[in-house]
């Protein structure tokens, strides 16, 4: 009998190395690598993001779980083909224009990632048009932009005004995140969602592909 609960705990503490083993006996039991992933991995990090939202947990929590997840899936991933692997859906996340911070916005990439989502990372200081160009490229489900300073909060907008020109702003779903970004803003500008932290990232994205 595989103990999800203890796989889950794991992640939660952050213990990379009792993740990987209680991982490698999951598979020497035959485990479905889906269920490792879903009911063990997944579920911890579900459960951090959680905490964090409410003040228990913070930064280096997440970012020790994140890493865990991400490390344990490099273990499960030679197990099974591209189509088996369990994909939430596609993002595409990117720092918007002028702006150079990437913590916040490496750290959801990676709790999305962690918990299923397909990301892709456009790095910082990047342009209207670049977003365009990748959800047309990529076909996303979600473009998540983020910001740090107030001046760089217009590009936001900018964007997805470039994506109704190029008539395909119904195709994704656009969420807001960053210190200075607030929930009036994001419905000011007609984001479809906006996140205050990494945590409520996983929720938000979670409910936005109907997961």
């Amino acid at each position: 009998m595989i103990d999800y609960s203890a796989l889950k705990k794991a992640v939660i503490d952050g213990d990379d190395e009792r993740t990987a083993q209680l991982v490698k006996e999951a598979i020497e039991q035959h485990a479905d690598p889906a269920d490792i992933v879903t009911l063990g991995l997944q579920a911890g990090l579900v459960t951090v993001g959680e905490k964090f939202s409410s003040g228990e947990f913070f930064i280096p929590e997440m970012l020790l779980a994140a890493r865990t997840v991400t490390r344990s899936l490099d273990i499960i991933r030679p197990l099974v083909s591209d189509s088996d692997m369990i994909t939430a859906g596609k993002v595409v996340i990117g720092t918007v224009v002028g702006d150079l911070h990437d913590i916040g916005k490496n750290l959801v990439g990676m709790l999305l990632g962690g918990v299923g989502f397909d990301v892709l990372d456009l790095g910082t200081d990047v342009y209207p048009k670049r977003f365009v160009t990748a959800v047309m490229e990529h076909k996303p489900d979600i473009l998540g932009m983020s910001a740090l300073i107030t001046t760089t909060m217009p590009a936001m907008e900018a964007t997805i005004q470039a994506l109704e020109s190029a008539n395909i702003r119904r195709q994704v779903k656009v969420i807001v995140g960053g210190a200075p970004v607030t929930q009036h803003f994001a419905d000011q500008i007609g984001a479809d969602g906006y996140c205050s932290n990494g945590g409520s990232a996983i929720e938000l994205c979670n409910r936005l592909v109907g997961r």
